[in-house]
């Protein structure tokens, strides 16, 4: 967050702070992510003090971006607005060859389910992956999934894997990325 803040800083967009000792811009992501997954599109929400376009705060933000960082677009929205949902990710987990064996084939058992209950570590509450993903693929390599986020809350990836039965690729290599954040 602190580059986030230096960022903006850099380009001198008129940041709000939150009230109290030690004031923090109000910025956040509605959907953080989860230690060791890469994000590649993801969404931030930033409150302004004062009112700019969306085309001088994005071309602002491309003159000072920090190498790797890439602002795709800005939306302004009107005061008031609810914060954003998360309705959806997409996930890419890149399989290592050796890895690979057979897992065409948990995909498609799966995908022919009904259910696909799986117990969470840390006395957490099991869930039903089965009834959250809208699409699932393994493809040269790769296995690409789309998740729902119902309001009671979503599953991970390593829950989808875990109902894979592969729980152990993350051990082994496996790098995620997200690809997309879908929000309401």
């Amino acid at each position: 967050m602190r580059c986030f803040e230096r960022w903006f800083r850099r380009a001198v967009l008129p940041l709000s702070f939150s009230e109290g000792f030690h004031p923090k811009p109000r910025m956040m992501f509605p959907a953080p992510l989860a230690v060791g997954i890469e994000g590649l599109d993801e969404v931030m929400e930033l409150e302004l003090s004062a009112s700019q376009s969306a085309e001088a705060i994005h071309s602002r933000l491309l003159q000072h971006s920090p190498p790797g960082f890439r602002v795709r677009s800005v939306e302004a929205l009107p005061p008031g607005t609810p914060k954003a949902r998360p309705r959806a990710f997409r996930y890419r987990v890149h399989v290592p060859p050796e890895c690979r064996a057979g897992l065409a084939e948990d995909v498609r058992r799966l995908l022919a389910s009904p259910s696909a209950l799986v117990e969470r570590p840390g006395g957490r509450a099991a869930v039903d992956v089965r009834p959250l993903l809208d699409d699932l693929k393994f493809e040269d390599g790769v296995l690409s999934m789309c998740l729902a986020v119902p309001p009671s809350g979503g599953a991970a990836p390593r829950d989808l894997l875990a109902a894979l039965g592969r729980a152990d690729l993350l051990q082994e290599g496996a790098r995620v990325q997200r690809t997309t954040v879908e929000v309401h």
